[in-house]
């Protein structure tokens, strides 16, 4: 049992990695005994059809709910994790998308660091493209062996956690929450540009903040409806992106075939005039700075490693699938939109091109100018693929020119809109890993009725609006704080496969290879961090280096914090936990007209045991039953696929046969009642409305954690449900008492 979860109300939970167990039917189990023992009802799972029917309906709020979120999924249905879970095609859809959407302003931002004192060296436009795709391919392979060693997700969070301890792991989780934050709000942004650049569009830029919160609004509903019902709506988009983006690189490239040659003399005859103005150690100074301002095309290539949850069994085939279509989609977009640029002479001015050779100091000067003009004004400016689309399509038919721009360019926001659902998607699992571990508050593991997790798509929502904001929507800022966490993620797990290598030496007779491999990874990746904070550390970079960490200052205090509770709360699990009652289990049937007492508890524990006895201590010789019930509650940490429901259901049911069994040998005839579900308060209400119907004099009591000192956080990090559960019995007319189960400050 966590630290947070009050004694009788926070539910089941399973414990980690249980054995898969055929669990018996729920209904009538047989106790402990001799074999000739009558068969005594033990456990019973209340199914909906018991529920007496409420008084009211739910009301308008109620039908909201299920008008944007949608009906509750039924636990019990086999087919309820293929329901959610994804084949390696969505998965490519759904995380995939920010990995390839990169390539809407990855490029761009490197294509435009090509400028030094007012001249474009364009020409080293060439090397950037093989060293982005090099970079791509690296990457992805030493992540497609990372998703075969961890195949049950985690990625970044979990190959810190595990190689490198905990406190690099919270390093490497925050830095992947605030990662997955910005991922949402580059890609929004970056929507927004590339959205309101076309024509007509742009006269209405000063609405382009408010567009995009509403689009991050619309992606918050979206998947609290459900990961897969994200990606069905996603999908068409995808394909489009794909399609066009297709059609524009083979073009340039295919039109551009014949001039190889020619082309590849006047690159080296601008490389050798680079060279001589610069020389080499400006030039390589020019070449790493924009490499570390493209450093945004590798974003989104984690996410798949990050929600392995997500994926179809077998998930490792599934994960490497997808890792293989997003390398290959990543490597060709961006690599070729490079070269595009290159081939059709553009530069990273605005207007005009420029020839790649130079550009005079009065041309740059009024670039400039033009560019802080419309930067100040507010007014929308073309992005590079942008203006791409537009020369290529000069060679179109007339007729073809205009509708291709638009939908390719509609199918680039389209999709920059697509991957900001990996953020949704692998924020709140890493948020969830997290809190099974205790770094941020437990209720972040929790599911919605839909299996969603709630919380933590509200959190990354909400915190993506906030950045958005308070950046003004501007990729450029926000494309470098995304860059720096993206690459701590990327070090770390190369460094942490590089110790786990190193420690099958003697074991693997591949060690080497994959050592070697991460090694490698370990230097590039580690080389792109240096670089990134070296050149963008006053333009912007110092933001994201702060709130991280103070992000992961705030993790080891949570941490800190439930370790101090749990050890306080060692003596009373330990002495009460254990406890043995010699005599035989009473054979007294159930009085049902007789005042009867119901335990909210969860896991079988000295906690339940406590709140047990204090309720037999409230009203001594006053119950003549007691009725045991729990929740078995399905979170993300415990919703790994169909079996994990039984084996949940197993763990329930095996924890309230103990209380049933410890009250019957006091002497008091007992029985449980139990559920299974996600929302604890809302199956606990329905329970004791059960319970009530069948011993109409019952009195409900639960458990709550109550503190020495209480203290503003306690209520942030500890559940409220008790507290919550009696407003709603308070209606339903049915007591409840909540006892306090004291804990001691240290």
């Amino acid at each position: 049992m966590n630290a947070d979860q009050d004694p009788a109300t926070s539910g089941s939970s399973l414990p980690p990695d249980p054995p898969i167990t055929t669990p018996p039917s729920p209904g009538v189990h047989r106790l402990p005994g001799k074999p000739e023992d009558p068969v005594v009802e033990v456990v019973h799972e209340v199914t909906e059809e018991e529920v007496p029917p409420e008084e009211e309906p739910g009301g308008i709020q109620a039908t909201v709910k299920t008008l944007l979120v949608g009906k509750p999924l039924n636990l019990d249905d086999k087919k309820v994790f293929s329901h959610i879970s994804l084949i390696a095609l969505f998965a490519w859809v759904g995380l995939g998308a920010d990995g390839l959407s990169s390539s809407c302003y990855g490029p761009e931002e490197a294509f435009k660091a090509l400028r030094e004192n007012g001249v474009d060296h364009t020409s080293l436009a060439l090397f950037l493209a093989i060293a982005t795709v090099f970079t791509v391919v690296v990457i992805s392979w030493c992540y497609i062996h990372i998703i075969s060693v961890f195949p049950s997700g985690g990625g970044g969070y979990l190959v810190a956690s595990k190689m490198l301890g905990d406190r690099v792991g919270a390093l490497s989780g925050c830095a992947l929450i605030v990662d997955y934050i910005l991922t949402v709000t580059v890609s929004i942004a970056a929507a927004g540009d590339a959205l309101f650049g076309l024509p007509y569009v742009e006269n209405l830029a000063q609405f382009k903040l408010l567009f995009e919160t509403g689009a991050i609004v619309f992606l918050v509903v979206l998947n609290l409806r459900g990961v897969k019902e994200s990606i069905y709506v996603l999908l068409p988009i995808f394909l489009v992106f794909l399609i066009c983006h297709a059609i524009l690189i083979t073009g340039v490239l295919g039109t551009h075939a014949g001039e190889i040659g020619t082309r590849s003399k006047e690159i080296a005859g601008s490389l050798e005039t680079s060279m001589k103005t610069l020389g080499w150690v400006g030039v390589m100074s020019l070449f790493m700075r924009a490499f570390a301002h493209g450093a945004g095309t590798f974003t989104g290539i984690e996410a798949v490693s990050n929600s392995m949850a997500v994926m179809r069994e077998p998930r490792v085939a599934t994960g490497q699938r997808t890792m293989v279509y997003m390398a290959i989609s990543l490597a060709v977009t961006a690599g070729g939109l490079i070269l595009a640029y290159l081939l059709l002479g553009l530069t990273p001015s605005v207007g005009a091109p420029i020839s790649t050779a130079a550009a005079t100091g009065t041309a740059a000067a009024e670039v400039k100018h033009k560019d802080a003009h419309a930067e100040e004004s507010g007014q929308a400016t073309k992005t590079m693929n942008h203006r791409l689309v537009e020369k290529f399509v000069e060679k179109l038919p007339a007729g073809t020119q205009v509708p291709f721009v638009w939908i390719t360019v509609l199918s680039e926001a389209a999709l920059l809109i697509v991957a900001a659902q990996a953020g949704f998607i692998g924020g709140p699992k890493c948020l969830a890993n997290m809190a099974h571990d205790s770094w941020v508050p437990h209720w972040f593991g929790s599911l919605s009725e839909r299996l969603a997790s709630h919380n933590g798509i509200l959190l990354i929502g909400s915190a993506a609006v906030a950045a958005l904001w308070s950046t003004g929507g501007k990729t450029t800022e926000l494309v470098t704080m995304y860059s720096i966490n993206v690459f701590v993620t990327f070090t770390l797990s190369m460094l942490g496969m590089c110790f786990y290598w190193y420690g099958l030496r003697e074991k693997n007779p591949l060690w080497k290879r994959r050592l070697a491999l991460f090694t490698f990874g370990t230097a590039l990746c580690g080389t792109i961090l240096v670089i990134v904070v070296f050149f963008k550390f006053s333009e912007g970079a110092w933001k994201t280096v702060i709130v991280t960490g103070l992000i992961t200052g705030l993790s080891l205090l949570i941490r800190r914090y439930y370790r101090n509770v749990t050890k306080r709360l060692k003596s009373l699990n330990e002495s009460l936990g254990t406890i043995e009652i010699k005599t035989a289990p009473t054979k007294v049937p159930l009085s049902p007209q007789e005042p009867t007492a119901a335990i909210l508890v969860g896991g079988y524990s000295g906690i339940g045991v406590h709140t047990l006895l204090n309720s037999l201590r409230f009203v001594p010789h006053h119950f003549k039953n007691i009725i045991f019930i729990s929740v078995g509650v399905v979170d993300s940490g415990n919703f790994k696929g169909a079996e994990a429901v039984d084996d949940l259901r197993k763990f329930t049911e095996d924890a309230l046969e103990k209380y049933v069994d410890l009250a019957r040998r006091m002497g008091l005839p007992s029985r449980a009642y139990m559920a299974i579900g996600t929302d604890v308060v809302e199956e606990l209400e329905q329970l004791c409305r059960v319970v009530a119907k069948d011993f109409p004099r019952v009195t409900v009591f639960a458990g709550q954690l109550v503190f020495q000192r209480e203290t503003w956080y306690g209520p942030i990090l500890h559940n409220q449900t008790a507290y919550s559960l009696q407003r709603r019995l308070q209606w339903d007319g049915i007591p409840m008492v909540i006892l306090p189960t004291r804990v001691k400050d240290a």
